[in-house]
C-alpha cells in the first residue's frame, strides 16, 4: 500500500474521526446511529493513521503530493 493521503487530508480525517467518536459516545443519538457514528469515526482515524484510503485508490485520487513511479 502506497500512501495516498496528504498532511491536510490526514488532519481533517483525524479531527472528523475524533469528533464522530465523541459524538457517538455521548449517547445523544438513537441506538443504532451512535454505533454508526463511532464506526465511521474509527474508519476515519484508521485511514489517517495508516495514510491510505482504499476509496481514494479506487477513484484514482492522491493528496499525498508524491509522484508515483
Amino acid at each position: 500500500m502506497k500512501a495516498n493521503l496528504g498532511t491536510i487530508d490526514r488532519a481533517i480525517r483525524a479531527l472528523a474521526g475524533m469528533a464522530l467518536i465523541a459524538f457517538g459516545s455521548m449517547g445523544t443519538l438513537a441506538a443504532p446511529w451512535n454505533y454508526v457514528a463511532m464506526g465511521a469515526g474509527a474508519v476515519f482515524l484508521l485511514t489517517a493513521i495508516i495514510r491510505f484510503c482504499p476509496l481514494y485508490r479506487i477513484l484514482g485520487l492522491n493528496t499525498c503530493g508524491r509522484k508515483e513511479a
